[in-house]
């Protein structure tokens, strides 16, 4: 039988960050904390926690944490069942908590409304994890999350996957820095020119959109700006031009604040939700959340077709 106060005291170490806030969070003392860690740890034989701030969790610890959390979402589900379970005491299951990667353009543009639909339904609380819809999977493949959303289609073993639909980018630019960077005309030369935003050095949109409108490699000068709101107000500012969701573009296109410089040349990214498949009825909750606001929001063909790939 696995310890599963170890794993508790793991899982709260990993999600906190450090053997002090985990203490807080468990109710015992860091000593204590660190005492079951290290116990779990000579039963298990591996390292499941690097030391540091903020501690992280080893694959074999992240693989242990996804297990734990799964545990905890499926015993909130008993409780809800079975109320007199509630009254066992400090051992009793708190409330459930789904970890989930996301994306910062989700995040700002269409994925709230359904994270506050789903915790108004179902008072369950959500840890959001942010990064690159390129590398959600990752942190779902590690266990490190129960749910992702990610541009992967192929599903993470495991996991099931709803095609959620496209989320459309718009290249944009102030009417100032049009006049300014583009007064001949949006060209490879004036591109090669005039500074453009991005988010890290992993966003590939501006790139991309360059290569398909104009079948060049961009390599004009950049401002590094890491918030999507920020890509936003840093484009209405006339910091540079960037490729802004529509959904969040489309009021300042509408006012004429900002100025789609090449109609008509847009980049869709399509956009899937995985999620594990051994997650109750919670995380069938918070998918029913995401997909309905996805239909609504996201572009092109919805589907309700989920594929899965056994373990």
């Amino acid at each position: 039988m696995l310890d599963y106060a170890g794993l508790s005291a793991l899982a709260a170490v990993v999600r906190q960050g450090s053997f002090e806030r985990a203490a807080a969070a468990v109710g015992v003392t860091p000593s204590a904390v660190s005492q079951r860690v290290r116990a779990l740890e000579e039963r298990m034989g591996t390292v499941l926690v690097i030391r540091g701030q903020p501690c992280q969790a080893t694959t074999a610890g992240a693989r242990l944490c996804a297990h734990v959390e799964r545990v905890t979402l499926l015993e909130g589900e008993l409780v809800s069942d079975l109320p007199e379970l509630g009254h066992l005491g400090p051992g009793a299951p708190a409330t459930p908590t789904i970890r989930v990667a996301v994306n910062s353009d989700s995040l700002g543009s269409w994925f709230m409304p359904a994270a506050a639909a789903f915790a108004d339904s179902s008072g369950a609380l959500l840890d959001i994890v942010l990064d690159d819809e390129e590398h959600t999977a990752d942190r779902l493949r590690s266990g490190e999350v129960l749910a992702a959303i990610t541009t992967h289609g192929d599903p993470v073993q495991g996991c099931r996957t709803i095609c959620l639909g496209g989320l459309v980018y718009v290249a944009t630019a102030s009417p100032a820095f049009i006049c300014r960077w583009f007064a001949d005309g949006v060209t490879p030369e004036t591109l090669a020119r005039a500074p453009h935003l991005r988010f890290d050095r992993r966003d590939e949109l501006q790139v991309r959109w360059a290569r398909d409108a104009f079948a060049v490699a961009l390599e004009g000068p950049v401002h590094w700006v890491p918030a999507t709101q920020g890509f936003v107000d840093g484009t209405l500012a006339g910091l540079g031009w960037a490729m802004n969701p529509v959904l969040l573009a489309q009021k300042h296109l509408e006012a004429g604040r900002l100025i789609e410089f090449v109609p008509g040349a847009r980049l869709e990214v399509t956009l899937y939700w995985q999620c594990a498949r051994l997650g109750g009825r919670l995380l069938d909750g918070l998918t029913r959340a995401v997909t309905d606001v996805a239909r609504l929001q996201l572009r092109g063909q919805f589907s309700t077709t989920v594929t899965t790939r056994k373990i």
